[in-house]
């Protein structure tokens, strides 16, 4: 017994110099991280003392005081069925913004994801599929490269550039206004990012709840710090916009390759080469408060400016595992790979940064091996105390005052961390979560130090870090609803209501009328009517099918839906009941297109399909900017003078109105300009006063030259009144006549 007394009283001894070193070390780390913590409430008491006394916060308002600017969200997929559909689903009810398109990546080897990206393309015309070049999985950085040539190849073809370009994963909730923020700042600013916040688990699922503490206090205290001192901003790899001139830069930068694919953290590389090129980097805590959440109940000290920043929302990895195997990736891309690749710079302050982004493969052992050297130290305490007759042993922290000092301050330094981890969770999640995140601080630790130790393992293993291949990892997306469904093809549906044969179909595609979509071809070709076309259109799209008199709608109702939005939509006012507007489209609108109708016209709105021609004829008679003479006019005047009877006059009215189109249908389907890029030059036009022609000429889209073969196929297809008239048998003075008094 006295034996292992000795042999346990020498192992005290060895322990006492291993935490005597790891007390040093950890000294070390803890003045690094309370300097932060310094810099951080120092700089907030100066500018609420100067800065926000002299000036009020910039109300969310402001963010939409610029015209939205094409903006481009880049998503890599590999395995994500199901997910996009949700995505897509929930940025096109909750985004505040329209003029976006969404860039999905996947792979050759992936077809249930391409086939769910297709169905959600069929719903989404502001989403595309990539198709890599590569089969997958490769890394995300490869991915994010084949989206960014397509785009460019989109832009082309559309012609039209966009703005800015967002990093996105498919399982990521977009804050509304996040796009609103990157438009007011991307003319400005070369890299913004915004903070990520976790979404919360239940108390007890300690993995993916560590990660609420660790983002809560890197976007809410160590990057707002870093931005200040350094003004170089890492990445999240979500949340991003980069401006036009960055990624222009990267490219050229790149030889055509603007992401680093032998990278395994590509968003955080980039953030170190734009600052290195001398652009602008940015990170936004931006609050949008409005009087329904100052009135909304909140969680005990949970802070209502901050916890209602813009944002990116997330579910993180839940099991042991998954977390292990994200962090190690991260782990050897910004430490390993960060030092391979980024050397010690210049700047003292990048540097200092640099050190902190690296001290983690240190930190992480540290930490674990002081919580080992604490249970065990417990345990001994314990024992000490209850057991009968215990040994007793020397305590391992004598020697002298300096151990003791060293020893207090690095409690203190303790005390401080584990503070501040509950002050940056509790504001954004309330005091529960805060309390929380110490108990949770422990498998953190655990969580940490073996994707460090496996991150050094992956190195060891492949010989250099940048041979690691990239390892995805599976994420979770809350629940949304509606469904996401494709559109069934029109002529599918004609054909199930035996109003088509497949015979008269494909002859039907075979002769297809140039500069008109599917249904009109076929109205025209005499395969259908105009009613069996609007009951068709609104099966597919799951709305109700009407007929209207434009001419009956109440003026008070036309008022009410501005020129401007009217003619961008091509719909027109019905009624409004119980809060919500009903208007008439001869299409489909797609979920984003109606989101942003509602937000336009300050109510829900719903829409209902009617027959070729009325909406056209209706928007030329209460809204055209340029308005010729009234056809329905022409036919009335003639009724007046008894050249017609009323019966003549309603079979050329019912004659006429299905023979009207609208000049962007015969535009788009000539293929002058890209279906999916008109939306964003209808958004330009809202606020010119030419014509859409004219503006695309000016704009430099289509050439005058274009336009007059527009236009000469519009009238080709349409039938005028004048010729209708003529059938009728009036005289060329009487239409003469009928003109000059309309």
């Amino acid at each position: 017994m006295n034996g292992l007394v000795d042999i346990f009283a020498t192992y005290l001894y060895g322990l006492k110099y291993i935490a005597i070193a790891l007390a040093i070390m950890m000294l070390i780390s803890g003045l690094d991280d309370i300097f932060i913590d310094i810099v951080y409430w120092l700089r907030k008491a100066r500018r609420a003392l100067t800065v926000y006394r002299r000036h009020k916060p910039m109300s969310y308002q402001e963010l939409y005081s610029p015209d939205e600017k094409p903006l481009a969200i880049m998503v890599p997929a590999w395995n994500e069925t199901g997910v996009i559909g949700n995505m897509a689903e929930l940025a096109a009810t909750t985004l505040d913004y329209e003029n976006y398109h969404i860039f999905v990546g996947t792979y050759p080897n992936d077809p249930d994801t391409q086939r769910d990206v297709d169905e959600v393309c069929a719903r989404f015309p502001n989403i595309h599929k990539v198709v890599c070049a590569r089969p997958g999985p490769t890394s995300k950085a490869d991915c994010l490269n084949n989206i960014l040539d397509a785009i460019t190849q989109f832009e082309r073809s559309a012609k039209f550039t966009f703005s800015g370009f967002i990093l996105h994963d498919a399982e990521d909730v977009i804050s509304p206004l996040e796009l609103r923020l990157f438009n007011y700042l991307v003319e400005r600013k070369d890299l913004i990012q915004i903070p990520v916040y976790p979404f919360e688990r239940e108390w007890h699922h300690f993995t993916s709840m560590s990660y609420i503490d660790e983002f809560a206090e890197l976007h809410g205290k160590d990057v707002p710090v870093r931005e200040a001192i350094a003004g170089q901003v890492p990445s999240a790899g979500v949340g991003t916009c980069f401006s036009r001139r960055a990624v222009m830069a990267l490219l050229a930068d790149g030889d055509g390759i603007a992401f680093d694919v032998q990278s395994l953290t590509e968003d955080y590389d980039i953030g170190f080469r734009l600052k290195a090129k001398g652009m602008t980097e940015i990170f936004v805590r931006f609050p949008v408060v409005n009087e329904a959440q100052h009135n909304s109940a909140r969680r005990f000290l949970q802070r209502r400016r901050s916890s209602n920043v813009i944002c990116v929302r997330e579910y993180f990895p839940d099991t042991f595992t998954t977390a292990v195997r994200q962090k190690s990736r991260w782990i050897i891309g910004i430490v390993f790979q960060g030092f391979k690749t980024h050397k010690w710079s210049d700047s003292p302050t990048l540097n200092y940064f640099l050190w902190r982004d690296r001290k983690g493969a240190i930190s992480n052992f540290l930490s674990f091996a002081a919580m080992i050297i604490m249970i065990q130290l417990v345990a001994l305490w314990l024992y000490q105390r209850l057991w009968p007759d215990a040994w007793q042993f020397l305590s391992i922290f004598t020697g002298g005052p300096w151990l003791v000092t060293l020893l207090w301050v690095n409690f203190a330094l303790m005390a401080n961390r584990i503070i501040q981890r509950v002050i940056f969770v509790t504001i954004y999640y309330g005091l529960g979560q805060g309390l929380l995140s110490i108990v949770r601080l422990f498998w953190g630790n655990l969580v940490n130090f073996m994707a460090n130790w496996r991150a050094i393992r992956q190195v060891i293993q492949h010989g250099d870090p940048r041979r690691v291949a990239w390892d995805k990892t599976t994420h979770d997306f809350p629940s949304v609803t509606g469904e996401t469904r494709a559109l069934r093809p029109l002529g599918q549906i004609l054909i199930a209501r035996q109003i088509l044969t497949e015979t008269q179909l494909e002859q039907a595609l075979t002769d297809r009328i140039p500069g008109l979509h599917l249904g009109g071809s076929l109205m025209l070709q005499g395969y259908i009517t105009a009613t069996q076309l609007a009951q068709a259109l609104a099966e597919q799209n799951g709305v109700r099918a009407e007929s209207i008199d434009a001419w009956d709608i109440p003026e008070s109702l036309i008022a009410s839906v501005p020129a401007t939005v009217a003619l961008r939509y091509a719909i027109l006012p019905l009624r409004k009941t119980r809060g919500v507007m009903v208007v008439a489209s001869e299409q489909g609108i797609d979920p984003v297109s109606l989101a942003a109708l509602s937000r336009k016209l300050k109510c829900d709105v719903e829409y209902v399909i009617v027959p070729r021609g009325q909406v056209v004829t209706g928007l030329r008679h209460w809204y055209a900017r340029r308005r010729g003479q009234d056809d329905r006019s022409l036919l009335q005047a003639a009724v007046k003078k008894g050249w017609l009877s009323e019966a003549q006059s309603e079979a050329i009215w019912r004659r006429f109105v299905p023979h009207q189109f609208l000049f962007a249908e015969v535009l788009t389907t000539l293929g002058h300009i890209n279906s999916s890029a008109i939306n964003a030059l209808l958004l330009r036009h809202e606020r010119s006063e030419l014509p859409l022609g004219a503006f695309l000429v000016r704009e430099g889209v289509i050439s005058q030259e274009t336009l007059e073969r527009v236009l000469t196929r519009q009238q080709e297809l349409q039938l005028s009144m004048q010729a209708l008239l003529g059938e009728a048998g009036l005289t060329a003075r009487q239409l003469a006549a009928l003109e000059q008094a309309s």
